[in-house]
């Protein structure tokens, strides 16, 4: 409680920082309000070992190709907090003999810079409109010394920001799943699947912007995520301490732990304890509550004594439908918040803060990281041995080229993601629900998208509508996991996914908790039904859109179809055009059969023999001769 208090004295914003690129020494900081090194001065380029990154972060690889870009980042945390540190950069460039004062260092042609905002809020879209504007204004400044307009912005965004909530209007700004499904259409329930998973995913295109636009985007489809889902999603150690440090293979010895939070582990944990099957709390007690807000409990006393009260308050019953665990399996109570249904709490064992349902899942903790955009220098992140996987984004084509890192990459410029585990295409590939599903949200988002008057502005297939959907698809796939004899419920979503994703870190912490919410929702996938002629049509329409395969016949359809339409336009002109010849010849052959003017009186009777052979005889009679002679 104290350190959330003390947080919210210092602001949310930490540092406002400005990157240049010097001719000899590459990227480096320039200024920093507060002091990044609060023993240095404001123009030190020294940084903490942590955020050695910082620099080629906040002025990517490849920024000389554009004017002006934005980049989202996260840093590792400092403080005893451990929460991640999110960055916003804006970057531009400006010709050097347009500077008013122009210092010694310049040597180049073109200064780069990049002015950058370290938050411990994720407001990613609406830093970025406040930080553009201030950018803007620093640039037209043309003398990089004056910096009175950053330490402004620093009291500003603190001043604005302190005591706000995390609403979805302020932490959506400028992320439109609208604009992602019109892209990459039903492949964006692939993408939700692939973070589900956990797997290794990496997004590619440039500039920046586009890149962790996309990347954010799909993460805003996870109910919570972006708000409080983040916060333990950049535990990483730069490569010179990684490598120095020997601690770290007494760690990498334990990577097995991230995992050890099941429910099939706990009985063990509980019995070696002897009778006290209580949990420990999380290192970070929640605000909202006290240690004795929860315990453990044994199924059987939840059935037997469901009023059992705990230091005066009462356990909450199991629903018999909900949940169902085995025999002797304990259950961690989540308290619920004090405010309504609406509030959140801190999770038990993930230690994120959760709603009433348990979510955001806790995909990005243990050491699978969001990294929206990777460094060059971070290269050694997709290897390392304490990262279990992450999603991540790059600019530069090495990461593309080293495929064999990653367990998919999304080439987001072709809204293609090229997999190569045969056994992970399998266990993302769309079942017929999941096809009827997103070709739901295909057609209400590309209906009315021509109108410029109704583009965008409706509920049906907004942005608040799909992340609506995607919440009800996740709450249903939670809600039939928890049923009893729930193959068939979980069949819909893939037997090849469910298997792959209960062996997951994040289903395992979530299953080991009990969220008497869940029995509110409904089992069963959205769109389970029998299969009908239109689902065949969607499964033959997806297959030759997005399989190799498919896309080779389909190029050989539209090449022969191609092919066919010429040659008929060429067969339909030269077949005309001989039908027409020969109309006309006929047309004048027969108009000689019919008697000409009188240019003679019947007087003069031997005038009709003087008259000349017409043509159309001469041609008929030659080809008739001609004809004899063959």
């Amino acid at each position: 409680m104290e350190s959330h208090c003390r947080d919210e004295l210092k602001g949310p914003v930490l540092h406002i920082v400005v990157v240049g690129f010097h001719h000899k020494k590459g990227c480096q900081v320039e200024f920093s309000y507060p002091p990044l090194m609060p023993a240095e001065g404001h123009d030190s380029p020294l940084l903490p070992e942590e955020w050695r990154y910082l620099p080629f972060l906040a002025l990517p690889d490849g920024a000389h190709n554009f004017q002006e870009d934005t980049v989202f980042f996260h840093l590792p945390p400092l403080s005893e907090d451990r929460k991640c540190v999110y960055g916003v950069s804006c970057y531009r460039q400006i010709e050097a003999k347009a500077l008013k004062v122009r210092q010694a260092d310049v040597t180049r042609e073109t200064v780069q810079k990049s002015v950058c905002v370290l938050s411990r809020v994720p407001l990613y879209g609406l830093l970025q409109a406040k930080l553009q504007l201030i950018t803007h204004a620093y640039f037209e400044e043309k003398d990089f010394s004056q910096i009175s307009i950053l330490k402004e912005l620093y009291d500003h965004m603190n001043g604005s920001l302190r005591g706000s909530a995390l609403e979805g209007s302020q932490v959506y700004l400028g992320l439109s799943p609208r604009d992602l499904i019109l892209h990459f259409g039903h492949k964006i329930l692939i993408l939700f699947k692939l973070i589900l998973l956990e797997k290794k995913v990496l997004f590619y295109v440039s500039p920046v912007n586009r890149l962790v636009g996309a990347l954010m985007t799909v993460l805003s489809l996870f109910p919570g995520m972006i708000e409080h889902g983040l916060v333990d999603s950049s535990h990483y150690r730069p490569k010179s301490s990684a490598s120095e440090d020997a601690t770290l293979v007494e760690s990498v010895s334990g990577a097995e732990a991230f995992v050890s939070v099941s429910a099939t582990d706990i009985p063990a944990a509980a019995a070696a304890e002897g009778d006290e099957r209580l949990l420990k709390p999380p290192s970070r007690g929640s605000p909202e509550s006290s240690e004795s807000d929860w315990e453990t409990l044994d199924p059987g006393v939840l059935e037997e004594a469901p009023k059992e009260a705990v230091e005066g308050k009462e356990a909450e019953p199991a629903p018999a439908d909900a949940f169902d665990p085995e025999a002797g399996t304990p259950i961690t109570v989540q308290p619920q918040p004090a405010g309504g249904q609406g509030g959140v709490v801190q999770g038990l064992v993930s230690g994120l803060e959760e709603d009433q349902y348990g979510l955001p899942l806790p995909i990005f903790t243990k050491g699978y990281l969001c990294l929206p955009y990777m460094a060059l220098q971070q290269h050694h992140l997709l290897s390392d041995v304490t990262v279990r996987g992450f999603v991540a984004g790059a600019t530069n084509i090495l990461f593309r080229q080293q495929r064999h890192l990653s367990d998919a990459v999304v080439e987001v410029e072709e809204a293609g993601v090229h997999i190569q585990d045969p056994e992970l295409r399998k266990a993302v590939s769309l079942t017929t629900a999941d096809l009827r599903f997103a070709d739901y949200l295909v057609k209400h988002v590309t209906e009315n998208r021509d109108d410029v008057f109704l583009d965008g502005t409706g509920w049906e297939g907004g942005d608040e509508w799909i992340r609506a959907q995607f919440t009800l698809y996740l709450h249903s796939l939670l809600s039939s996991a928890l049923q009893q004899d729930n193959e068939r419920l979980l069949a819909d979503y893939g037997v090849p996914f469910v298997a792959a994703w209960k062996i997951t870190h994040n289903h395992r912490v979530w299953f080991s908790n009990k969220h008497p919410a869940m029995a509110a929702i409904t089992p069963g996938h959205p769109f389970q039904g029998q299969y009908s002629v239109a689902d065949v049509k969607l499964r033959l329409s997806h297959s030759v859109q997005n399989s190799e395969r498919g896309k080779k016949i389909g190029h050989a359809m539209m090449t022969t179809s191609r092919s066919m339409v010429q040659t008929g336009k060429a067969v339909g002109q030269s077949v005309g055009g001989a039908l027409t010849s020969a109309k006309s010849a006929m047309s004048s052959w027969f108009s000689t059969l019919t008697p000409p003017p009188a240019a003679v009186t019947a007087a003069e009777p031997g005038a009709a023999r003087s008259i000349p052979e017409s043509r159309s005889h001469r041609d008929m009679r030659s080809m008739t001769e001609r004809d004899e002679i063959k």
